[in-house]
């Protein structure tokens, strides 16, 4: 079904909340405490007045942070707007904006934040990285590359950039080098599942079974609702005949994301080789839906036809 390059979109996504790989905030040089808000959320005019009140950039940041923990997006990145207004020279002020920028989905303002980051601080690792990510997300594989590598330069312990390096490196078809990059991934971010789930597909990829499914075992170890891995191990044993375990897999990714079509796809398969064709009906018109909802018109069409397939009266 072709490379799922994220862990919880068809897209690439190279760092996903709750699973290792995140970035942490970056604190200004210089703390000055920010208007301390209360548990409740503020409404738009009082935190406009609140944002309004704080006049330096470092207290602009810690208000920003005070937002992101609160959920409130939007006020964040307001405030780290104001904070790069007030002093254009402080880095983590473009590096938080960044972040709430990419959190947003507004990929060339965030790449736009983390360039301005390291303009600011030409030293700033991990600014590096996230803007190797930004680029690596809309496709730019060869700039990317560059502020990966000037990231690893800076600082070679940082995980995040031999990740997104090995990711990069994949999509150009470096599969030695890929390997290499997300294996010291996992040296370096042992917590963080994606790089042992990208090293799964590269050895899927290269025939490596028993690679694969190593490598895929331990992604949801660190991370039980991997859907992603799940179906991966899931075709693994349909391949191999292990029906049961398959199905198993493909129920496993399915309750982790109840969005991904692939689950249902491969469950459809399971009801199918079994001659249970109302439950084959059923998955596969599940995974016909949402292939449509993503745009997926291909495998939407392949799951209609092994529905009708499915449907026909022996």
């Amino acid at each position: 079904m072709g490379i799922i390059k994220s862990l919880f979109s068809l897209s690439i996504v190279t760092i996903s909340s709750g699973t290792g790989m995140l970035p942490n905030v970056i604190q200004p040089k210089v703390a000055i405490a920010a208007p301390r808000l209360s548990e409740t959320s503020l409404s738009q005019a009082d935190a406009a007045y609140t944002i309004a009140q704080a006049q330096t950039a470092e207290s602009q940041i810690q208000l920003g942070l005070q937002y992101i923990q609160q959920g409130q997006l939007d006020l964040a990145i307001a405030a780290f707007q104001r904070a790069t207004q007030l002093n254009p020279n402080e880095p983590a002020a473009h590096y938080n904006l960044g972040l709430a920028l990419r959190q947003r989905g507004d990929l060339p303002a965030a790449g736009n934040a983390f360039y301005r980051a390291i303009q600011a601080d030409p030293q700033f690792a991990i600014a590096y990285a996230n803007l190797g990510a930004v680029l690596l997300e809309v496709n730019n594989f060869q700039q990317a590359e560059a502020y990966l590598q000037r990231a690893i330069v800076i600082d070679p312990s940082l995980g995040l950039a031999h990740y997104n390096l090995g990711l990069v490196q994949r999509y150009n078809g470096q599969d030695t080098s890929a390997i290499a990059s997300l294996q010291r991934a996992v040296e370096l971010s042992p917590n963080a599942p994606e790089p042992l789930y990208h090293l799964g597909q590269i050895y899927l990829g290269q025939n490596r079974i028993a690679d694969a499914e190593a490598s895929l075992n331990r992604a949801i170890e660190l991370f039980p609702s991997y859907a992603e891995a799940h179906y991966s191990l899931g075709t693994i044993r349909y391949g191999r005949n292990d029906i049961s375990g398959a199905f198993d897999s493909f129920r496993r990714s399915a309750e982790s994301n109840t969005n991904y079509p692939n689950a249902y796809y491969g469950a459809g398969l399971v009801f199918l080789r079994q001659g249970d064709r109302t439950n084959a009906q059923q998955m596969f018109v599940y995974a016909r839906d949402l292939f449509n909802n993503q745009g997926n018109t291909t495998w939407a069409t392949r799951s209609e036809e092994l529905r009708q397939q499915a449907a026909q009266v022996q």
